[in-house]
């Protein structure tokens, strides 16, 4: 049996995969056409409930469930989806609900050039200020064939620069900094301007942690705004060096030392 079809499949808006990230695009899009069919309607909006497995099972075979809960926090995070368990009739239940907050993302990407969808009547009646159009038609659960992997890097790579250094920092700090904070965004972005690599960011990021993690008078400035400043950023990146360069002077003592027999 073929895996390819002749008829149409996903339908994305390259321009979308830009901004958002490939994965998050393809979400997106597939909740817009799960949004446009439901009658789960709520405080005035539509919307789907599924749990990480249900999206997995139903929408996206092809993903584990791991990217699917990385792909839909981080749309979380930005302020693409909004999300609540606040409607299920046991509290025990933290199966969630989800909706595309329309307005925001057609202010983030009010420079794509706008599709007309088949669904977004319905939508406009869900909300008058929706943008619903700012989508194109309902995905299928085929992944393109057409997307060379050279594309998928690039678009990947554009995209998750800032996303990759802040869950970096959420992980060795035990943090959790929203990766959709502008003045985050700003800080990070102008330090990739000045040369700097996520490597650059890493030692940063390690070095601080090492230094004031689990001690209260420092552990709070484990934050974006102190280590990525443009001045400490300079100076940490430096004490980085320092210390490995003095690492490996204690190391070589060391070897020395232990050759002579002198331990």
């Amino acid at each position: 049996m073929s895996v390819l079809i002749s008829a149409p499949t996903i339908q994305l808006i390259p321009s979308l995969a830009e901004k958002v990230g490939l994965n998050e695009a393809i979400v997106l899009q597939q909740l817009h056409f799960r949004l446009c069919i439901s009658e789960n309607w709520r405080d005035g909006y539509k919307w789907v409930y599924k749990t990480y497995e249900d999206w997995k099972k139903q929408e996206f075979p092809f993903w584990s469930v791991d990217t699917i809960f990385r792909t839909i926090r981080k749309l979380e995070d930005q302020g693409y989806l909004i999300s609540t368990s606040s409607y299920n009739r046991m509290h025990a239940d933290k199966t969630k609900w989800y909706r595309i907050d329309y307005d925001f993302l057609h202010e983030v990407t009010s420079q794509i050039a706008l599709s007309e969808s088949g669904n977004s009547g319905v939508l406009n009646r869900q909300n008058k200020k929706s943008r619903a159009s700012d989508l194109p038609k309902p995905i299928t659960k085929e992944v393109p064939k057409n997307t060379t992997n050279n594309t998928i890097k690039e678009i990947v790579e554009d995209n998750l620069d800032v996303v990759s250094v802040i869950d970096y920092l959420n992980e060795r700090a035990k943090k959790q900094f929203k990766t959709s904070s502008k003045a985050t965004i700003r800080l990070v972005q102008a330090r990739f301007r000045e040369g700097y690599y996520l490597e650059d960011f890493k030692k940063v990021i390690d070095t601080k942690v090492k230094e004031w993690l689990r001690n209260p008078r420092w552990e709070k400035y484990l934050r974006p705004s102190t280590l990525f400043n443009a001045t400490n950023f300079e100076n940490y990146l430096e004490e980085s060096k320092s210390s490995q360069t003095s690492g490996n002077r204690v190391v070589n003592s060391f070897e020395l030392d232990f050759s002579k027999g002198e331990f």
